[in-house]
């Protein structure tokens, strides 16, 4: 993965802010649900949430700064300490550390060329047996990955969920870029643009530990509800009769629909709030906000005109009056 600074645009003496509002900004564009005829954009989607996760997390960024982990998160191996390169084996490349080398069991010594054998080298720096598995001389070696070599085995995919499947929680199945599939437990609440991490099963490279996947969950769109961070919004359409007398209407929700009473002399654009009945939350639930819409009946209706135009006469009234 790319530099996290540079996928999010930002300088590396950026606030926490700037790099909030760019990866706002970015998670904006590059939505899936707004690029949906772009096949690149959930790759694009993921990538600028792996960068958030690194330097939108203060601890993450100080260590990515101070080279200890790497764009992707993971740790580097630095080295063992002591610098330079005047003992026999040291590696001459910056701070006299070992990252050139990919150590592998003892018994066949190591690869990266120079005369002194890996348990001299050991010998030299921390004064025998230290650092040997086990505590014995010459027994079971080192599995040492340099980090600046390591290939990147991660892989990223997106899914889309229904409202419903993310409320109550599904298993979905999965197909992986190299064609492989897997099942996914998704778990209830799951958020749009949120990552779940499968260890070890990403990519897989000899003498490698097998990358993860990380899989992007996004939501699809819905026919009568829209998201608002755990809670939902719905436009109710509602009779002119029924705004003036009041009634009971049925209100869908995510778990069937219910009865909601509409007070009598009810204007358009009033809101109701159905406490509970939006996305799972920290073992809770948002709300959901129900908007009423007054909808007249189709066509011309003579009788409905003739009563408004008597009603009208009768019972003025001006509901623009604060606006001049």
């Amino acid at each position: 993965m790319r530099d996290p600074y540079e996928v999010l645009g930002v300088q590396r003496d950026a606030s926490a802010a700037a790099i909030k509002s760019a990866y706002r900004k970015l998670a904006k564009k590059h939505h899936p649900d707004a690029n949906k005829n772009d096949p690149k954009a959930a790759a694009r989607f993921a990538e600028v949430n792996s960068a958030n996760e690194i330097l939108g997390d203060e601890a993450k960024r100080k260590q990515f700064d101070r080279g200890e982990i790497d764009a992707e998160g993971k740790p580097k191996f630095q080295g063992f300490p002591g610098g330079g390169g005047a003992r026999g084996g040291r590696a001459g490349g910056p701070g006299g550390g070992f990252e050139q080398y990919n150590f592998r069991s003892g018994a066949g010594g190591f690869s990266g060329g120079g005369g002194a054998g890996f348990e001299d080298i050991l010998n030299s720096m921390f004064g025998g047996a230290a650092g040997m598995r086990g505590g014995a001389r010459g027994g079971a070696g080192f599995d040492f990955d340099s980090g600046g070599f390591a290939p990147d085995l991660d892989q990223s995919v997106a899914m889309t969920v229904t409202l419903e499947e993310a409320a109550k929680g599904t298993e979905k199945r999965v197909r992986l870029p190299t064609g492989k599939e897997l099942n996914v437990k998704i778990p209830a609440g799951v958020g749009s643009g949120q990552q779940i991490r499968l260890k070890g099963q990403g990519e897989s490279a000899p003498g490698h530990r097998p990358g993860d996947l990380l899989i992007t969950v996004n939501y699809a769109p819905h026919p009568h509800f829209k998201v608002d961070g755990s809670d939902l919004r719905l436009e109710l359409p509602i009779t002119l009769y029924e705004a003036v007398l009041g009634a009971k209407v049925r209100v869908p929700t995510l778990t069937g629909a219910i009865e909601l009473s509409i007070p009598k002399n009810t204007s358009s654009g009033r809101t109701f709030r159905l406490k509970g009945k939006g996305l799972p939350k920290n073992g809770g639930a948002g709300d959901l906000f129900v908007t009423t819409r007054i909808v007249l009946p189709d066509g011309h209706d003579a009788e409905l005109e003739a009563l408004m135009t008597k009603w009208r006469d009768g019972h003025p009234y001006y509901p623009r009056s604060d606006l001049g």
